[in-house]
This record gives C-alpha cells, sequence and structure tokens, in this order.
C-alpha cells in the first residue's frame, strides 16, 4: 500500500475562535483517534501538505510525524465547508501492525468481459469496498477480473475474495454489472424476428 509523508504540530488552543485563525494561517485543524488506551491527539497540518492526500482516488496509509513523534495512520473523515469546499477539519484514525484496521479500498476491474464483447456496456457500481486487514495485508487497489462476465449478469461482493483481507461491505451489494444496451436489445429483437 502507497504511503503518504505528512507532518503536524499539537495544537493546545480548541474551539471555534481558535480553529477560524488556525484556518486563516493555511492550516487545518485535525484530530488522530488512537487505540484503546491512548487519548486523541489534536494537532494542525499545512492545507498544502495535504491537497495529494485528500483530493485522490487513491488510499494512502499515513506516515504521521506530530512534534517529531513518528506514527502510522489513515485518513478517517475529511469535513468540506458546504459553500467554498474547502477543507474545515480532518480527522485519522492511529494504526498498529498487530492490530486489523478497516478502510475503503478503490475497485479496479481489468480484462474485457464477455458481456462487452457481445455488444453490453459494463458499469461499476461500487468504487471503493470496504475491508478489514493487517496494514501489511492491505494492496493498493482491489483487482476484479471481468473477462467471464456475461451479457445481463453482475458481480456480487459475496463472489468476491481477497488473500488476507475480510470484506466488510454487504455480500448482496453489486460491484459491477454488464448490461444490454440499446443496440444489443434491437440486435436481439431483429435476430428474434428473423428466425
Amino acid at each position: 500500500m502507497k504511503t503518504y509523508e505528512l507532518k503536524g504540530e499539537v495544537r493546545e488552543d480548541f474551539g471555534k475562535k481558535a480553529a477560524r485563525s488556525f484556518r486563516s494561517e493555511g492550516l487545518i485543524p485535525c484530530v488522530i483517534y488512537g487505540g484503546k488506551d491512548e487519548k486523541n491527539i489534536n494537532f494542525v497540518v499545512k492545507n498544502s501538505d495535504v491537497r495529494n492526500l485528500i483530493y485522490t482516488p487513491e488510499v494512502f496509509l499515513v506516515n504521521l510525524t506530530l512534534d517529531g513523534k513518528p506514527m502510522m495512520a489513515t485518513l478517517k473523515e475529511v469535513q468540506f465547508h458546504p459553500v467554498k469546499d474547502n477543507v474545515l477539519h480532518i480527522d485519522f484514525l492511529h494504526v498498529f501492525p498487530s492490530i486489523p484496521v478497516v478502510i475503503e479500498l478503490p475497485v479496479r476491474l481489468e480484462g474485457l468481459a464477455a458481456g462487452v464483447r457481445a455488444g453490453g456496456k459494463l458499469s461499476l457500481d461500487m468504487r471503493k469496498l470496504k475491508v478489514k486487514a493487517l496494514v501489511e495485508k492491505l494492496p493498493e487497489v482491489l483487482t476484479i477480473n471481468v473477462e467471464k462476465l456475461e451479457l445481463g449478469k453482475s458481480i456480487q461482493v459475496g463472489e468476491l475474495n481477497f488473500e488476507g483481507l475480510e470484506l466488510l461491505t454487504p455480500k448482496n451489494a453489486v460491484v459491477c454489472r454488464v448490461q444490454l444496451t440499446r443496440a444489443a436489445r434491437g440486435a436481439a429483437a431483429a435476430s428474434a424476428k428473423a428466425e
């Protein structure tokens, strides 16, 4: 899994007024939620430092350095301003090598589906799937081969299996499907009339 380097400074000031003054300086208030015995740590990061972490479909393991102390984390939630769309707050989750982490990973389809060769259209219904695994087992993407996917058929989460990962997305959720296009429907109707 890809890693992202990020430095932050622990903050002592809290509340709306403090958050507003941080934002005016180009800083984003953040919190990292700890493990069982750990306290949550409030800190700030530079707005420019997190741009490539937030505005990407990729998922990263964050190498976070807070006042010189390194820790591993994942991005939990980002709050955006409802109108201006700038980042207001970021939540991180402290990650430990021996404790499984729950994270959403992007889905990538590979291969040419049989249904597409027959005139159908492949659609990806779920761009990310929720998984649970140890950090070392996490891949960058979940690759699904669709070569055997026929026209009008779909692949559900329950049909998938990835080594070392537990899929938490509901088993009946459709990940991708090959739909009948209007042209394919017309061709099917025309061949049915000819018979």
